[in-house]
C-alpha cells in the first residue's frame, strides 16, 4: 500500500523517534509499505517518521546503476566479509547506531520529504553502522561511498534532522524562501 509521505513543516519530522520494542506482522507490513512508497516516489531511502511515524525504522534500496556497468560494485564489509552492496538491498532495519568517520565530503542530496530541493551537503566520507533486522539478526556494516551517504542521511531523519540543516550558511540563505514557501504549504 502506497503511503502518503510527510512533507516538510510537519513536525513529526523534527521528532527524535521511539525504538521499536517489538517486531510483530504489522510491523512487517508497515516495512513492506514503506519499500512500496518509495519505489512509488523514485526514492532509495524512507525513514518512519516521513509516513508519519515516530519510531526507528528505516528502509533503503540503493539500484544498481545500470549506466556503469564496467565499474566495480560498491562494497562493503558486512558481519565482517565484503560483499557487493546489492546483495544487502533492499536493507530494512531498526534502532540504527551509527559511527561516521572520514574526511567530510560534499555530495548533493534531496529528500522525499523535502520536495524539488536538492543541496549540497558535506558529511563523513565512511560509517560504521549496527543495523537490528526484523528477524533478529543483526547487520555489523562499514561502508562509505552512497550506502553511507543514505545511512546517515535516513538516519538523521530517526533524530529529528533533514539534510537542509545540514547545508553550509550560504545555501541555507538561498534555500529559506523555497523553505518557507513548502512549509507554508504544509
Amino acid at each position: 500500500m502506497i503511503l502518503p509521505i510527510t512533507q516538510y513543516g510537519n513536525p513529526v519530522l523534527r521528532v527524535k523517534c521511539a525504538p521499536v520494542e517489538q517486531v510483530d506482522d504489522t510491523l512487517k507490513e508497515l516495512a513492506a509499505n514503506m519499500l512500496e512508497t518509495m519505489y512509488e516516489a523514485n526514492g532509495i531511502g524512507l525513514a518512519a517518521p516521513q509516513i508519519g511515524q515516530n519510531i526507528q525504522l528505516v528502509v533503503i534500496d540503493i539500484p544498481k546503476d545500470e549506466e556503469e556497468e564496467d565499474a566495480e560494485p560498491e562494497t562493503a564489509t558486512v558481519n565482517g566479509v565484503v560483499k557487493p552492496i546489492q546483495d544487502l538491498m533492499p536493507l530494512v532495519f531498526i534502532n540504527p547506531t551509527l559511527e561516521p568517520y572520514g574526511k567530510q565530503y560534499l555530495f548533493t542530496e534531496g529528500c522525499l520529504s523535502v520536495h524539488n530541493i536538492r543541496a549540497n551537503v558535506a558529511r563523513p566520507e565512511f560509517v560504521k553502522a549496527t543495523l537490528p533486522q526484523l528477524d533478529g539478526s543483526v547487520l555489523e556494516i562499514d561502508c562509505g561511498g552512497l550506502l553511507a551517504r543514505c545511512l546517515q542521511h535516513e538516519c538523521d531523519h530517526l533524530n529529528g534532522f533533514l539534510f537542509v540543516d545540514r547545508v553550509s550558511s550560504a545555501a541555507k540563505l538561498t534555500l529559506s524562501k523555497k523553505l518557507k514557501r513548502l512549509a507554508q504549504g504544509y
